[in-house]
């Protein structure tokens, strides 16, 4: 997924830097290694004040949650992270209190059911 603003973005970067084979490159137009990504994950964690330690898989994960949160399906969740089973995907997104706080109770529909019939009968 990506949003419309960030892709407005990579086109202003792609038509700066032009790579060659993949979209970010290192200096010989080679795939960036895990440990250059950590690097420029660091550098912009200085850069942004951020004091604690971040790594890149929290960022997953935050996306993650913030679908789930935003009421993204579960199996849909699990799709985009390429996750074979829906547990792994139940294990990797937390469920925040304000997403618990949001549940509606089916019976509260009930009441208004339970009038109908009433001025029905």
């Amino acid at each position: 997924m990506l949003s419309e603003s960030y892709l407005q973005l990579l086109r202003i970067y792609y038509k700066q830097y032009k790579p060659q084979d993949y979209l970010f490159e290192d200096q010989n137009n080679k795939q960036y290694s895990r440990t250059s990504a950590k690097k420029i994950l660091k550098r912009a964690t200085i850069k942004a004040n951020i004091n604690k330690k971040v790594t890149l898989h929290p960022l997953r994960h935050s996306f993650a949650t913030h679908l789930l949160e935003n009421g993204t399906d579960i199996r849909y969740i699990q799709e985009l992270l390429g996750h074979s089973s829906p547990k792994t995907t139940m294990i990797y997104t937390h469920v925040s209190q304000s997403s618990i706080k949001k549940i509606k109770n089916p019976f509260n529909n009930l009441s208004n059911t339970i009038s109908l019939v009433n001025k029905c009968s």
